[in-house]
């Protein structure tokens, strides 16, 4: 289990952190941690405020004894992963388990510049939809489906699942892989402004593609795409079976329909929720993946601290 020392410097760094939460009216003080450390001075050093107070690390044995002085545990599983993918994944957590507001504002303390030294602050603004996709998420995708093609399609499905079309919500799916497989449960739902067009006119990674994917998006029926991230027909009615699934309440039948078909076939199956904008990934009949499109990047400002003025002595 690694451990991370608490000196006097963590101590004079945690002290301006809650002066600066309590200033600014913060949500919480995240702490992000290389390993364990005195939970107890660290609790300490932190009486004075009410607000929560967030100790994220790696593995749930670096945690240990945390809850048991009023600290919250976040355990991240990020080992080896980049600052900024850590203290981002320790935002999602937080949202996620409602300890923090989506939109709200968040001081965090953590090791910029040297490793199991406390010795960064940041005011992290969050956005209402901070969820952001990484390769390393779609690495744990079991698909023979190449990795480039399955984060193409996401792209685009956050994308749309966040701007919509001309102001209003657009939902859709897309079915990613084994294409000649899944084309023998699909029905045309229409004309396919796709169908005859040449392979450069049909692949996503082409921007006047994606524009062309967004607007037919909003009509019904489901994008069938191949690996190399060409669309093969668009506008099509998945006709599969789904009574031995099972699926969360209140999700319609476009998220049945990608069930089904990824249970049927290899294929994974993309959809975008047309209420909220959440994308879904479904492969062997499963949910395996969710994501909530974030609006905007997270927002990082770096917080220079200048000490008051030394009182004039008498």
């Amino acid at each position: 289990m690694a451990t991370q020392r608490f000196t006097k410097h963590s101590g004079a760094v945690l002290g301006v952190a809650v002066t600066m939460a309590e200033v600014l009216s913060a949500d919480a003080i995240l702490i992000l941690l290389d390993g364990s450390t005195d939970w107890k001075r660290l609790r300490s050093e932190t009486k004075e405020t009410k607000m929560p107070i967030l100790v994220a690390a790696d593995t749930p044995e670096d945690l240990e004894g945390a809850s048991e002085f009023g600290l919250i545990p976040l355990v991240l599983n990020k080992e080896k992963a980049p600052l900024l993918e850590r203290l981002q994944h320790a935002l999602l957590e937080a949202a996620t388990d409602e300890l923090i507001r989506t939109n709200g504002d968040v001081i965090a303390i953590y090791s910029g510049f040297q490793q199991g030294r406390m010795d960064s602050i940041s005011h992290l603004q969050l956005d209402e939809r901070m969820r952001r996709l990484t390769v390393r998420d779609l690495q744990r995708l079991e698909s023979s489906v190449p990795l480039k093609t399955i984060k193409a399609v996401v792209d685009l499905a956050v994308q749309i699942g966040r701007e919509g079309r001309e102001g209003k919500a657009v939902g859709t799916l897309f079915v990613v892989g084994h294409s000649r497989r899944v084309m023998e449960h699909c029905n045309d739902g229409g004309l396919d402004p796709f169908r005859g067009a040449n392979r450069k006119a049909r692949n996503l990674y082409d921007r006047r593609v994606q524009e062309d994917v967004k607007e037919i998006a909003q009509m019904d029926g489901a994008f069938v795409v191949n690996s190399d991230g060409n669309i093969e027909r668009s506008r099509q009615m998945l006709e599969v079976a789904h009574q031995d699934l099972t699926m969360s309440k209140g999700l319609g039948a476009r998220h049945w329909a990608a069930a089904a078909i990824s249970a049927k076939t290899k294929a994974v199956a993309v959809v975008v929720s047309q209420s909220t904008g959440t994308v879904r990934l479904y492969q062997n009949g499963e949910l395996v993946m969710r994501i909530e499109p974030m609006d905007k990047a997270v927002k990082w400002q770096e917080f220079n601290y200048e000490p008051p003025a030394p009182t004039p002595e008498a």
